[in-house]
């Protein structure tokens, strides 16, 4: 699997955002967002461009290639 730019992270975090809403008085961002925001967050830290998929936990992995599986079925 190829490197996930910054800007490929971000469409998927907005993808999960627009799918599930976030909920409650505190705005909390679903699951997938949430987990893909990590290392979006990272990302933006390290001054990265780019992530390697190993390097996402598992549930933001899982978040990621059913993304990437619903984005390519368009």
């Amino acid at each position: 699997m190829s490197e996930i730019t910054i800007h490929e992270l971000e469409a998927a975090i907005n993808f999960w955002r627009a799918r599930s809403p976030s909920s409650g008085d505190e705005l909390v961002l679903c699951k997938e967002a949430s987990a893909l925001s990590k290392p979006y967050a990272l990302l933006i830290v390290q001054r990265q461009q780019t992530l390697s998929p190993d390097r996402l936990d598992g549930f933001a992995r899982q978040a990621w290639e059913v993304y990437v599986s619903l984005k390519n079925s368009l």
